[in-house]
């Protein structure tokens, strides 16, 4: 039996109908849209309302700008960039002319706003070198990839250091961080994706080098199969990684990044397994007792408090990654709830937001990396 042609036309338009329903619905991303709505000024500034100073971090920009090429959101990425221009590089943040940006601006104790510690934090400047040359690349747009290649040589001159033993290794900021033979340093300030990626659009970089040394750190110094918060190492004869003068072996708030980051790196990274292998006490601990803990100390393994709900969020790819599905279905569970939070009249809570786009958007396929760090966004094919 022949179907008449209208018919044909008919059915064709049905279900071209539903293709673009469901993509448009997969490429809806409300909880961006709550970020951008609830977190970021219309200016461009991202705003951590749980902090006195109503703080502004370059990390926070760093992110926005991340979200925003996730999102396909250009209006949103420039609007941030641009606040990042004016208000943390004091105007000076082009291919020619390029001062790293400060760490903290907010309320300062006079009352009035503005740059409150001038020293950079050099995960946000890898955030935002990587996003420029990914926005470069994705948008076609050379002004952006110049920008990068202009942050990512200063990042290089003044926030990466060789140590002896160790190799290349990047300084929490160029200032404050090297006390005598001793240099503090941060897991989380290294995620892997992000150095593949600097590799392949910078190739005469450190990156690859740094990324050896980083997977090196995160091993030697999780013996627990726990990431510390934050690290040292001494440049003595040999050089060794020694517990952190000032915080101590405990992993927390900041250490939860460094799951995040080795559950969202490729698997065909030569890297990725071992670094996600170093990193099974936060597993072995959900799967103990239902929750990762809120603390560790990463010596003795000895866990104190339960997690926030983002911690879920930084987890998600963790467990994804280990083809972990008790635990994914775990992170899945408590993603619906800090989606549904805050109460009425309550402020979303800046970092919790974060660690949710990231682990969120990841799982639900919104965005991946491949070998070379490059950022593959769902909208290349489905938007």
């Amino acid at each position: 039996m022949r179907l008449s042609t209208a018919k044909i036309f008919a059915g064709a338009m049905i279900a071209a109908s539903a293709t673009s329903a469901d993509a448009a619905q997969q490429c809806d991303w409300p909880a961006y849209r709550l970020f951008v709505e609830r977190i970021v000024q219309a200016d461009g500034r991202v705003i951590d309302r749980s902090t006195e100073a109503q703080q502004t971090t370059s990390e926070g920009q760093s992110y926005a700008m991340f979200f925003a090429l996730v999102a396909n959101d250009r209006a949103t990425f420039d609007r941030v960039l641009n606040w990042t221009r004016t208000n943390l590089s004091a105007g000076q943040f082009d291919s020619t002319n390029l001062r790293l940006p400060a760490w903290q601006w907010g309320r300062k104790p006079d009352g009035s706003f503005g740059v409150m510690d001038p020293n950079s934090a050099s995960d946000s400047d890898l955030w935002i070198a990587y996003d420029l040359f990914q926005a470069g690349r994705l948008w076609k747009e050379p002004m952006y990839t110049k920008l990068a290649y202009a942050l990512a040589t200063q990042i290089t001159k003044q926030e990466i250091v060789d140590l002896p033993g160790l190799g290349p290794m990047l300084l929490p900021g160029p200032q404050g961080f090297r006390i005598g033979d001793v240099t503090r340093l941060n897991p989380s300030y290294l995620p892997l994706p992000v150095l593949r990626g600097l590799a392949h659009d910078m190739p005469d970089g450190p990156w690859t080098k740094l990324a050896q040394s980083a997977a090196r750190t995160i091993k030697v110094t999780s013996p627990r199969g726990y990431a510390p918060d934050w690290a040292a190492y001494q440049a003595n004869q040999n050089g060794q990684f020694v517990v952190d003068p000032k915080n101590g072996d405990i992993g927390s708030y900041d250490a939860i990044r460094v799951y995040l980051w080795a559950g969202m790196a490729s698997m065909s990274d030569p890297l990725a397994r071992p670094w996600l292998d170093a990193l099974g006490g936060m597993r072995q601990s959900v799967a103990q007792t239902g929750f990762p803990p809120e603390k560790v100390n990463v010596t003795t393994g000895a866990a104190t408090g339960e997690g926030p709900l983002a911690y879920w969020g930084a987890l998600a790819p963790y467990f994804k990654a280990l083809n972990d599905e008790r635990g994914l279905g775990l992170a899945r569970t408590h993603l619906e709830a800090l989606a549904a939070q805050p109460g009425a009249g309550r402020e979303p809570v800046y970092y919790d937001r974060v660690l949710g786009l990231f682990g969120g958007g990841f799982i639900d396929g919104r965005y991946r990396f491949d070998e070379n760090g490059r950022l593959v966004p769902n909208w290349r094919s489905a938007c």
